[in-house]
Formats: structure tokens, C-alpha cells, sequence
């Protein structure tokens, strides 16, 4: 998350994202002749470590790798330290995978913890006050691991858009009535969503061996 969106949501009461206990590193391997995968996703499963490539262009191949980590750690920014760490936690696995990371440019690769922060009902803040309102990662940020935070954060914007486009003609009343009739219609989807996301993540992330394999045959 941006700080920007941490205080806008601290501005209207939000608390900070939890951090659940894993970080990712992400980049965008570069093939300038054309990479070589087929369109689909690829996954590789440890224990308390998991990573994935899938090709986003002719030329380019989006990879993650997710470990488990009791703090997010410092923040680093140096390209080749990231790469380094990368590929060290897996050094002993498929060669196409550290051959992507390798190809790496150093403008694409970046280290993040992974977050979250659950809408309750009844008791989270309200998504709006005194002309502020919140989409995407600043009202509701969730864990990659369903592939739809950037998705939810556009449909906000559609249903923000559609539910103001017959108030703001209409004067302030219904300008709040139609942000809070957002707010009703979205929650009832990101809400189970970012729990979903969060308990799917959890359960790749898990370190006992019994499960591990349970979860591999159950993705063979």
C-alpha cells in the first residue's frame, strides 16, 4: 500500500492493514526475443514458501516468490539485493523459475508485505465523510492470493461513478445517500472476498509436512 492510501483510510477512522505474516518478492522477467511458457500459471509449492510465473506478453514473464517471515523486516530498495534474496529462497528449484527472476530488470523487482483489512459489519467506519471517499487498496486492501484486489478496486469505481451520476445534480442529501448505497452494494462482495483471500493464503503458507503434501496431490 501507498502512504498516501494508509492516511486517507486513518482519516476516516480505519485501522492500519495487518500484516499476516508473509512477504512476496515480484518482478517481471524480460525476454526481448520473445519468452518461451505457454499462457497459463505455473505454481511451485515448499513448505512455508510458494512461487508462480505466468507470461504477461510476448516478451515478458510476471513471477512471485511468497515466504513466510515473522516481521516484514527493513525495507529495502537495492535491486540486486532483492534479486539476490529471490533466488535464494529458490535456489533448489525448477531452473526456468531462477532463470526469469534472473532476467529480471531492476525497475521491476520490489519486496512487500502482504496485508490485509476486514470490513466488519456494523462496527468498521463508514467509507465516506466530509466530501472523502475510499476505493481499492485504501478502503479495503486484501491479499493477492484470489488475483482480485486490482479488480475490485476498478468495479468501486464503476459503481461509485454509477450511483453519483444521478446526485450530483441533485444536491448534497443525495450525494450521501448515494455513497452510502455504495458502500451497502460493495461490502456484500469484498467482504467475504478479502476473508477468502486472507484463508487461502494461509493455507499455501502453512510449514507442517502433512498438510504440505495434502495441499500438493490436492494442485497435482
Amino acid at each position: 500500500m501507498e502512504p498516501n492510501y494508509k492516511q486517507n483510510g486513518n482519516w476516516l477512522g480505519f485501522p492500519e492493514p495487518q500484516y499476516l505474516g508473509h512477504c512476496a518478492f515480484r518482478g517481471l522477467g524480460f525476454y526481448p526475443d520473445g519468452q518461451p511458457f505457454e499462457p497459463k500459471v505455473n505454481y511451485v509449492y515448499g513448505r512455508g514458501l510458494r512461487a508462480g510465473y505466468v507470461p504477461v506478453s510476448s516478451t515478458k514473464v510476471y513471477w512471485f516468490v511468497c515466504f513466510n517471515s515473522p516481521s516484514p523486516g527493513p525495507k529495502i530498495t537495492d535491486p540486486a539485493v532483492l534479486k539476490n534474496e529471490a533466488q535464494k529462497l529458490v535456489r533448489n528449484w525448477p531452473s526456468e523459475l531462477l532463470e526469469i527472476i534472473d532476467r529480471t530488470p531492476d525497475d521491476t523487482i520490489i519486496k512487500t508485505p502482504l496485508v490485509d483489512r476486514w470490513l466488519w459489519p456494523k462496527v468498521s467506519p463508514s467509507v465516506s465523510s466530509g466530501g472523502l471517499v475510499l476505493v481499492g487498496d485504501a478502503w479495503h486492501p486484501m491479499t493477492p492470493n484470489l488475483g482480485q484486489g486490482a479488480r475490485c478496486a476498478l468495479e468501486d469505481a464503476v459503481v461509485l461513478s454509477g450511483k453519483l451520476a444521478t446526485a450530483l445534480d441533485a444536491g448534497p442529501v443525495a450525494i450521501d445517500d448515494a455513497l452510502k448505497a455504495y458502500e451497502k452494494e460493495r461490502w456484500g462482495r469484498i467482504f467475504p472476498l478479502t476473508i477468502r483471500a486472507n484463508l487461502v493464503g494461509s493455507l499455501l503458507q502453512w510449514e507442517n509436512p502433512i498438510v504440505c503434501v495434502v495441499r500438493n496431490n490436492s494442485h497435482s
